[in-house]
This record gives C-alpha cells, structure tokens and sequence, in this order.
C-alpha cells in the first residue's frame, strides 16, 4: 500500500514547489503533467468521511484501533476526483476569487493519520462552538415554555389565543427573514453575520424582563424572529466551508443535540431562576428572560472572536498562530473540493443575486425536500409547544414541570443520533423519515381516544414518548450540488419548516383545550400525510438517479468530454450529476 511522507506536496510550475499565484496560471497549465501525479488512496474500511458513521469508524475516532489499522493510519488519503482526470480537470478548476484557492493543489497527498488528526481538530476547533451557539439560540427561543410555566400569560392577562398569535408573528418574522439573511450573510461572511445576529436577538430577549402587555409581548415576537431568521441555514453553510459532503450529517445531528442540550440546561436554570419569585417585586419569569439574555449575548461577543472566516482564514491579531497549519489548511481545502468541487465556485464574501436566488428557489429537485420541511414536524410541534401547559394543567407545579422536561429531552437527543447514525449507516434517508413519523402515530392515536381518561404520570409518559422522536437533518445539502443552490436551499427548506411551525401553532385552540380532541385529530392526519410525502420523495430521486444515470451512459466518451467542456448547467442539473441521495 502506498505511503506519503509529511512534505509531500508540490505545484509543477516551478522549481522550488511554489504555488502558482493565478487561477489562470492554473487554467494554463498543461494537465497533461497529471499522469506523473503522485499515487492516490484507496479508502480504508473505516475511512472517516465515507463511512465516518460506522461503529468501526466511530470507534477509531476515540482512538479504539487494531494493529492492522494502525498500519493503515500511514496509507494515502487522497481520494480519486475529477482533478486526476487531465482531460476535465480545468473545467472544476476552483473559482479565482475563491477564499482557499492558495491552498489547492491538486496534487497534494496526505496520509490517513493526518486527515484524522485534521477533522477531529475541526470538530475541537470549530464544531463545538457553531454547537454552543445552536445552544444559545434554542436557551432564547425555548425559555418561553419555561416562562408559561410560572403564569407568564396570566401575569400579563394573555389567552391561549394570543399565546399562539405570539407564536404566528415570531415565525411569520422569522419566514421573512431567512432568505435576506442568508444574503446578508453571504456578503458579509457568516464570520461577522452570525455573532452580529446572537448580540442583537439577546438584547431584545433580555428586554423582555420589561414587558407589559399584549402589544410589547408581539413587538418583541416580531423582533425575535426578525434577528433569528436565518441562523440555522447560515451555520449550515459556514460548516460545509470544513467538512466532505458524508461528515455533514452526523455533525449536524450534534448540532441539533446542542438544542437538547440547551432543553436540558434551561430546564435546571429555570428551576433556579424562577425561584427569585418576588425579588425587587418582580415575577420570577421576568429574571429568567433577562439573565439568559445576558448569558446568550456574552456567547455572541465571544463569538466574533471565536469564529473564523474559512479553513485559510484562522490567523487575527488576538490568534497570530490561527487554529491550523499551513499543511492542515491544504489538507481541509483539497479534501473538501475533491469531495465537492462545487463548494470552489464562489467565495465566502460573494454576495447572491436576485438571478440566483431565483435559480435555486426554482430547483425542482429539492421541491421534495421543501414539501418535507413543509410537513414533518407539524405531528410534534404543539405538543412541544403546550408542553409545560399540559403539565401544568394536569396539576404538576412550575418547578416540577421544569424538571419533568429534561427526561424526555435525553430521550430525545439519543433518539436524534441514533437515527442519524442508522441513516448514514444505510445511506438511507427517506425511510428514515417515514420511521420517525411512524414513531409518532401510536401517541397521537393515544391523546385522541384516551387522553381523558389516562392518569397524570400515564399522560406525562404518552407525552414524552411523542416528544421524544428524532428531527431530520441535512438531506438537502446532498442534492443541492453548488454553493449558491445549497446556500439559499438551505434557507428556502428552513423557510418551509417556519410555515409548518406557523400552521402547527394554530391546531391547538383555547375552544379545544384542555384535551385538544379537534387538534389531535389533525395532528394523525399530517402524520399520515408525512408518511405518504416521504415514500414520494424515495420514489422521486430512485427515478431520477436512474434518468440521469441512463442519460449519461448513453453519450459517448467524446460527448461526456465536450459537454465537460462547454457546459453552462450547473448544481444538479449538471448531466454528470446523479448524487440523488434518498
């Protein structure tokens, strides 16, 4: 098996190994030389990136490794892409504006142990804190709950009515502003557009400790949603910038933990904070409003300083040695577009135009994936929203239901891994889906014909169970095939699941409650509904994979070459393109 030494790496052009400075030089270059390139890798069986989910893979991530892949630790990485190709290699050639093209080199090697070495220093470096930020928007978004537990509405003489009015006018704002944030960020850089958004939603989150009333309780609804629209697709991008294509989902899935994990820590703070009931002859709900929005604005401060531009961008004035060396940035920039030579096409300041936006709004093969963001949490949605409600109508007090939450908030987070990591197992995503949804079904039934007559613990536990089942994540991504498709996809899918939120906050209403027969009823028809959207989505891309895959095979190597050459498709609806994952 071949074997790489740690200097290997070098550019043709000149003597010295120098990095040619152009994309033009590049573009000019005689791709013929590649035939001399250095040797490839073949992927070992428990490569991290391919099959990073597998228990195997998973195992040697924690340093749990037998002798034989030891041995392999030392093999080449580098994984065969169109860059070794000499007759197509310029047309995937990197964008010149690109934020990493310094380091690209297509024939740049690297072994197993380094590119190991460099992910999990990704994950240290980078990962955890887009987790801790996650955190910090779910404390804010989700102390709301926490609030209704301690006679939020009733201390400000709201009905269950404007309760979910507060609810329609957080998420209509939130709709509104996901794509324009998703533009702002793209020109910006989600560098500085991200912690921007975390200081400015903290303020507002903060000031609710002075509310009054019905109107100041909608304006900072509407705030809320203005300032957090936005945020999840624009940290979707920003980790795509580090990781292959396969390594996005299980991290996303850890990134969706980071929400458990802020259910389980509001829950607690909650149980402290509401407890200063009365202080300065204020309720105890208005101290946890202000406190956590003081705690969430400090992790926006740090974040400016805590997130850099891009995998070549790391080094500032308060961080002279940046997070990677200069092999490690060539390892991450060379790997991911080898994986993705889509994600060089644009540069992480290069704003979208109206042109874009609109080709990727119109991208009818994520029109799938949009109508299952329309739909699929719509079955959980007001349970979770009613849930500290419930409990508290069932006769539980505000510190219990504070801490009923944080079992089924365990539940949830391992539920949510162990769903993610099975469908990375099986590259399988639409089953998946269905299972999720198939897990739901059984509960509803339940709160339909029986809730009535289910004791406190027996309705808490049917609850849970139904809260309890995993969320999706990153399919889009997958299929979208461009930076400018996946980046307004990926709002255009949030943007969707913001209309399903909208819809699910007006099933359950005050004439329905305490039981919520109306709204349980309608709750089981979108879950079979859900069912019917997913086998369609796994039916589409089967199909479409083939149409392509016929397509292509029928051209003539001299076709493929030309149309290589000359085409002006782009993301997926390039001819070449067939990655319809399902």
């Amino acid at each position: 098996m071949s074997t790489v030494s740690n200097d290997q790496g070098f550019s043709p052009d000149s003597p010295d190994g120098s990095r040619p400075e152009t994309i033009d030089d590049k573009s000019e270059r005689d791709l013929s030389v590649l035939v001399q390139a250095p040797p490839l890798g073949a992927q070992p069986l428990d490569a991290e990136g391919d099959k990073a989910s597998r228990p195997h893979g998973l195992l040697q991530y924690f340093g749990v490794r037998s002798a034989a892949h030891d041995a392999e630790l030392d093999a080449i990485a580098t994984q065969p892409s169109v860059y070794d190709k000499d007759e197509v290699a310029a047309v995937y050639l990197p964008h010149e504006k690109y934020e990493g093209l310094s380091a690209f080199d297509p024939l740049f090697r690297w072994t197993w142990r380094e590119e190991f070495a460099v992910v999990r220093k990704i994950d240290y470096k980078i990962m955890i804190w887009v987790g801790f930020m996650f955190f910090s928007l779910n404390i804010d978004r989700g102390n709301l709950s926490q609030a209704n537990s301690d006679n939020f509405l009733e201390d400000l003489g709201l009905t269950t009515n404007d309760f979910n009015l507060g609810n329609t006018v957080f998420l209509v704002s939130f709709l509104l502003a996901e794509i324009p944030s998703q533009l702002v960020s793209k020109r910006l850089g989600p560098d500085r557009w991200i912690p921007g958004q975390m200081c400015l939603w903290s303020i507002v989150a903060g000031a609710q400790f002075w509310l009054n009333g019905r109107s100041s309780f909608l304006v900072t609804r509407a705030l809320l949603g203005v300032l957090q629209g936005g945020f999840i697709p624009d940290n979707i991008l920003y980790l795509s910038y580090f990781y292959k294509g396969a390594e996005l989902p299980l991290r996303l899935a850890w990134f969706w933990v980071s929400d458990s994990i802020a259910g389980i820590v509001a829950g607690f703070l909650a149980y402290g904070i509401l407890h200063l009931e009365g202080y300065g002859g204020r309720a105890g709900w208005r101290w946890l409003f202000l406190f956590e929005g003081l705690l969430t604005l400090a992790i926006g401060v740090a974040s400016f300083f805590m997130m850099p531009p891009s995998p070549t961008q790391t080094k500032a004035w308060f961080r002279p040695k940046g997070y990677f060396t200069e092999r490690e940035e060539k390892i991450i920039v060379n790997r991911v577009l080898r994986d993705d030579p889509s994600k060089g096409d644009m540069h992480n300041r290069q704003g979208l135009s109206p042109k874009m936006l609109w080709k990727a709004l119109t991208d009818y093969d994520m029109w799938p994936i949009y109508a299952i963001g329309l739909t699929f949490q719509v079955p959980a949605s007001p349970p979770s929203a009613y849930f500290t409600l419930s409990l508290r109508h069932l006769g539980f007090s505000t510190f219990q239901v504070n801490l009923l939450g944080i079992p089924i908030t365990v539940v949830g987070m391992f539920t949510l891994l162990g769903i993610t990591w099975s469908s990375e197992y099986f590259n399988e995503r639409a089953l998946h889906g269905l299972i999720c949804q198939a897990w739901c079904l059984p509960f509803l039934i339940i709160e339909y014909l029986d809730a009535g007559t289910l004791g406190n613990w027996a309705q808490y536990g049917v609850i849970g169970l139904l809260l309890s089942h995993a969320i999706q994540v990153a399919w889009g991504s997958r299929i979208s095939n461009s930076v400018r498709t996946r980046t307004v996809s990926a709002a255009a899918y949030n943007m969707f699941v913001q209309i399903s939120n909208i819809i699910a906050s007006n099933i359950y209403r005050a004439d329905d409650a305490p039981l919520y027969h109306r709204g349980n009823a309608v709750l089981i028809g979108f879950t079979i509904l859900n069912c019917c959207i997913y086998a369609f989505a796994k039916v589409y891309y089967i199909l479409r994979r083939r149409y392509r895959l016929r397509a292509w095979n029928a051209m003539t190597p001299e076709e493929q070459q030309e149309y290589l050459s000359t085409t002006t498709d782009e993301g997926n609806k390039r001819k070449d393109f067939v990655d319809f994952v399902h």
